[in-house]
């Protein structure tokens, strides 16, 4: 069975060109989670620090995942989500070291 990847495109904070990468997740609560080794020095983080409007999809490979989604990308205060992502993080890579980034479907139109 193919490893299931998250795929994001942000909005580069310097050209404005769409950046898309290929990125461990998991779920919580109705929303994406990501986590940053590089912390807040990762590319996709500083854009998405710049401009929180993201797309995103779930899948085996880039072409294999279902249409691009709209979302929001944050950065969550509350240490018991980021404690419970971790630990999800922890059991479904063994690893959860980095800074966790919520991405959550944008609502409305």
């Amino acid at each position: 069975m193919s490893e299931i990847f998250f795929y994001l495109e942000t909005v580069g904070r310097v050209t404005g060109n769409l950046h898309k990468i290929e990125i461990w997740f998991v779920e919580h609560d109705d929303c994406y989670y990501l986590c940053s080794g590089n912390e807040q020095s990762a590319d996709w983080v500083q854009n998405i620090q710049q401009n929180p409007t993201v797309r995103y999809a779930v899948g085996t490979s880039p072409e294999s995942h279902a249409p691009l989604q709209s979302g929001v990308a944050t950065v969550p205060s509350d240490e018991t989500l980021v404690a419970a992502v971790k630990q999800k993080f922890e059991a479904k890579y063994d690893w959860s070291d980095g800074l966790i980034v919520q991405i959550c479907p944008q609502s409305g139109p």
